[in-house]
């Protein structure tokens, strides 16, 4: 009677030892294939920019533009931070825009600006510095809203 106990305690602890192995083994696994490497990115939000439309030989309103980017690691080891360089590469973008009607800026194509902006910014920078850019805002302002 003893040698049957024994025998059940010892099948039943081989049992649980292998569930535990397999089951752990399988974790690991799982873990090494499932962990792809993930890019610490910063997000930054930039100052207003305000882009003066002229049509006509007058100064017909501003784009009002703020735009939020997330930068890569290497942007930390730039001499210079990337928010001046974006500021002006959206300035000039957008002021020589054929395409933007001021008018009518529901009409604009926005990932297209955004994507250009990135590689011109990447650009100057020599460095993949910018991943993305967001728009957080883009309004027009006409000269005749303005108060004086």
């Amino acid at each position: 009677m003893i040698r049957l106990f024994a025998t059940c305690i010892w099948i039943c602890l081989i049992t649980v030892s292998a569930g535990y192995a397999a089951a752990t083994w399988k974790l690991r696994v799982a873990a090494a294939a499932a962990a792809p490497h993930v890019e610490k990115l910063q997000y930054h939000k930039t100052r207003i920019l305000n882009v003066p439309m002229i049509a006509n030989g007058a100064v017909q309103g501003y784009v009002v533009v703020q735009l939020g980017y997330t930068e890569t690691k290497k942007a930390a080891s730039l001499p210079v931070p990337p928010d001046a360089f974006l500021l002006d590469e959206a300035f000039r973008l957008i002021y020589s825009d054929p395409t933007l009607d001021f008018r009518h800026l529901e009409k604009y194509n926005i990932a297209k600006f955004t994507h250009e902006l990135v590689k011109r910014v990447n650009r100057r920078l020599n460095e993949d510095a910018i991943k993305e850019i967001l728009v957080e805002e883009i309004n027009f302002v006409s000269s005749k809203d303005i108060s004086r």
